[in-house]
């Protein structure tokens, strides 16, 4: 990332399409159309991983499986594994700008086992693809998950703790089922494919995300337990992960994600994430690791607590952890709580961290997020999936946060000789876009819910709540005009990006 370039954040779910949510199918091509005609080059997306409780792809129930919701249906209409009238008829919910995940989990997986009624299950990259096995745990553990009522695995009676032999006379009932959730992969991954090539034909690299945690009811604690993570024999953590109280929250945020066991890791050179990064590369063109300080330091909770007032600082594995991938095309989510260790780690492994201008307006000079303090080896955001859009930032700010902000940002744009507007909303939103455009970072990736000026309508995640409001948002195609192309162009050439 030593070119300038630019980017935008569009999550797959945010998508267009009559089917409930986004998917790999037409819509996706065409937002890929958008981006080169935009003269964009970088197309950011959320995690890929099926989503659980709460509907987050950061707290999945699987390290490296795929979301099938994202799986398109017209392409197995015209594959003849489906009728029009099959998902025509399905309702996907009433709002074309929300996800229903409620109608996804109730019809999704039922015409996907009609479509893996349809396929001929001898297909010879079928039959090869099994046999490499690479998704069978998660296609077990979504089998068992179906068996009981999609209870949490600490609710399947005998099958709670994993045995080896017991999972064999499991399985040996249930191959058919097991197959199912292979093929959804199986379909993914066919798909994937074709979308991940054309973007490549096209001249957009595909920007991925990867969490730094998993959640507690996940394949991985139930299969690997104390081996992977901090936890006993039953599968008690000792401890979770979470933020400890500051000035935003005073009982801090408590994820409850299971903590990594990284003594135990480190026996084998990390293995199991050195696998876990070089998978992420088999999809992404670059990837953006979440909560990257946790690799220096984390913040673990004895398991039990309320909130996360109870905690400590633990070491992580540090610079270690990434020898074999100095070279790869990584980004650091280095946001939160910094301090001299999290420095020191970022300098040792060279990868850029992230700058956020929704952040740098708040009065403060040495504000690192500020334009005129980063330099070049960072990527820079107007604001990420878990910001307010800048529209509904302003709007509810007081009056005084107001006018520190405009006094900030006025201050900025004086700094790098860019007039700005500011007498709506819309137009602070359009400047701040611009300076983001014209920093000094190699890479600027806007939301598209900034470059189209929304509210807080448009926000994609409000961190630590569970809502229909999260991971719900999604555009039309009418969001996607000629004079959004040609705006985006201006802003590219005249950043030469």
């Amino acid at each position: 990332m030593k070119k300038r370039t630019s980017g935008m954040l569009m999550p797959i779910s945010s998508l267009p399409s009559p089917y409930g949510i986004g998917t790999l199918g037409k819509e996706a091509f065409d937002f890929i159309d958008f981006l080169a005609k935009s003269k964009m080059t970088v197309w950011q997306i959320l995690p890929l991983l099926p989503t659980n409780y709460g509907d987050s792809p950061y707290q999945s129930c699987a390290g490296n499986a795929l979301n099938f919701y994202f799986i398109d249906f017209p392409a197995l209409v015209e594959e003849g594994l489906l009728r029009e009238e099959d998902v025509s008829s399905v309702d996907w919910g009433s709002d074309p700008r929300r996800v229903d995940y409620g109608a996804l989990f109730r019809n999704k997986a039922v015409l996907l086992k009609r479509a893996f009624a349809s396929f001929d299950q001898t297909e010879k990259d079928f039959v090869s693809f099994l046999k490499r096995g690479e998704y069978r745990d998660f296609a077990v553990f979504m089998t068992l998950k179906e068996n009981f009522s999609h209870k949490p695995w600490t609710e399947w009676g005998e099958y709670r703790k994993y045995d080896e032999k017991k999972i064999a006379a499991f399985c040996a009932e249930h191959e058919e089922e097991i197959d199912f959730w292979q093929f959804t992969q199986f379909l993914f991954l066919r798909q994937w494919k074709k979308l991940k090539a054309y973007a490549g034909e096209r001249g957009i690299s595909i920007f991925g995300d990867m969490p730094l945690y998993l959640a507690y009811d996940s394949v991985e604690v139930w299969k690997y337990g104390n081996k992977l993570f901090r936890m006993d024999e039953e599968r008690i953590p000792e401890a979770v992960a979470g933020c400890p109280p500051d000035a935003f929250s005073e009982d801090g945020q408590l994820w409850g994600n299971p903590t990594y066991d990284w003594e135990k890791m480190k026996e084998d050179g990390y293995a199991w994430w050195k696998e876990r990064i070089a998978y992420a590369f088999r999809f992404f063109d670059l990837v953006r690791i979440d909560h990257f300080r946790g690799f220096d330091r984390y913040y673990a909770i004895p398991y039990g607590e309320k909130t996360a007032r109870v905690g400590e600082w633990v070491d992580g594995p540090k610079a270690a952890l990434f020898a074999s991938f100095r070279r790869r095309r990584i980004v650091a989510e280095d946001l939160g709580v910094i301090d001299d260790g999290v420095i020191s780690l970022m300098k040792e492994v060279g990868y850029p961290g992230m700058k956020v201008l929704s952040f740098a307006f708040d009065g403060n000079e040495d504000n690192p997020h500020k334009p005129s303090n980063f330099g070049k080896n960072v990527v820079a955001y107007s604001g990420t999936h878990d910001n307010m859009p800048l529209v509904g930032l302003l709007e509810e700010a007081s009056k005084e946060e107001r006018e520190i902000f405009l006094h900030d940002l006025k201050a900025e744009c004086k700094r790098a000789s860019i007039k700005g507007n500011y007498a709506t909303d819309e137009e602070v939103c359009k400047t701040i876009v611009r300076l983001l455009f014209l920093s000094r970072a190699n890479l600027a990736i806007v939301p598209y819910f900034d470059l189209k000026a929304l509210g807080k309508e448009g926000r994609i995640n409000h961190p630590s709540t569970v809502s229909s409001a999260n991971w719900t948002y999604r555009f039309v195609r009418e969001d996607f005009s000629p004079s959004m192309i040609a705006r985006i162009r201006r802003l590219v050439r005249q950043s030469n990006r």
